[in-house]
């Protein structure tokens, strides 16, 4: 169970994950042990996943970004997505409902990198089709949600 104690912890982790135990416990006003026990257990129970760096991918070359929805035969849908997830090109991929059964977001270097990408998520068995959007202009890519009110 997380409480709002928690949920003050993964906020401040969140706007900067190098924070040590003693800053954050100075900033709470909290036992720097509270905020190591929380942290642990945050992380055994996956709500922390891991730390990482958030990259400005455009400055390393992937500056295409393609939203790509794919229709798959229904007995096929959980190894296409398993198949995509293993991508180094998919960011995200997303089991939906609607007119398409997966939804991928994914960088791509230029038009000939993500070309490659949607032809081989076409030669996947049981992709059906896909549909896929070139973003434009980025006005919000922040991987972090507000934890605050």
């Amino acid at each position: 169970m997380v409480d709002e104690l928690d949920m003050r912890i993964l906020s401040l982790l969140q706007k900067n994950a190098r924070l040590s135990y003693r800053e954050i416990a100075k900033e709470l006003g909290v036992a720097v042990g509270t905020v190591y026990n929380r942290i642990k257990r945050l992380e055994e129970s996956g709500v922390i996943k891991g730390y990482a760096p958030i990259v400005d991918y455009e400055k390393l070359g992937f500056g295409l970004t393609a939203l790509i929805g794919v229709k798959a035969q229904g007995k096929k849908i959980i190894e296409i997505e398993r198949k995509i997830a293993e991508s180094g090109r998919a960011m995200m991929v997303y089991d939906i409902t609607g007119e398409f059964d997966i939804f991928v977001i994914a960088k791509f270097k230029d038009r000939a990198d993500m070309n490659r990408f949607v032809k081989w998520l076409l030669s996947l068995d049981g992709v059906e089709k896909t549909n896929t959007s070139v973003v434009m202009q980025v006005v919000k890519e922040e991987p972090r949600l507000s934890l605050e009110d």
